[in-house]
């Protein structure tokens, strides 16, 4: 299913009186899709080691946590240079989950809770928990749960459709 948009902001955009940035459709049951990276900072150092994971994912508190303890990134030091981490911390909270306004990735997701791991979201946990032998992640073809290109070729362009 599609979400819908009003015929009253449809009226407003085709009048001219509302600018909308071009965005994707997100599919609800049927995968998810962002827009993709282009931040040069961001693909340069975060994809050096792995995936460059789409801000949409995550929300803004989440962000800052990881960028804030890059000495101690899920085991590695990640450590950049501060105006370097300034840059990629910048980039990633303005496009947070939750930066504009409500996401589905926000959902079950309590304003208390500070997750460093898309794959500990409910979003996540939703799309993968029915359709994903967990045996998968551990196939030395995947490795992992945070190696999304081993089943969705297009993970790292923004496309999470099923492969």
């Amino acid at each position: 299913m599609i979400r819908s948009v009003s015929v009253f902001g449809l009226i407003a955009v085709a009048l001219g009186l509302v600018v909308v940035p071009s965005l994707p459709a997100i599919a609800e049951d049927e995968g998810e899709r962002f827009p993709p990276i282009k931040h040069e900072a961001t693909l340069k150092e975060c994809a050096a080691c792995h995936m460059a994971f789409q801000p949409q994912m995550l929300p803004q508190r989440s962000w800052a946590a990881i960028m804030g303890d890059l000495a101690n990134h899920f085991g590695e030091d990640a450590t950049l240079a501060p105006d370097v981490q300034k840059d990629i911390t910048d980039y990633l909270v303005a496009n947070a989950a939750d930066a504009r306004g409500k996401s589905r990735w926000m959902r079950r997701i309590a304003a208390t809770e500070t997750p460093l791991r898309i794959t500990e979201t409910p979003a996540w946990i939703r799309a993968h928990a029915e359709e994903v032998n967990p045996a998968r992640f551990t196939d030395p073809k995947v490795k992992s749960k945070a190696n999304c290109m081993a089943c969705h070729r297009g993970a790292d362009k923004g496309y999470y459709e099923d492969d």
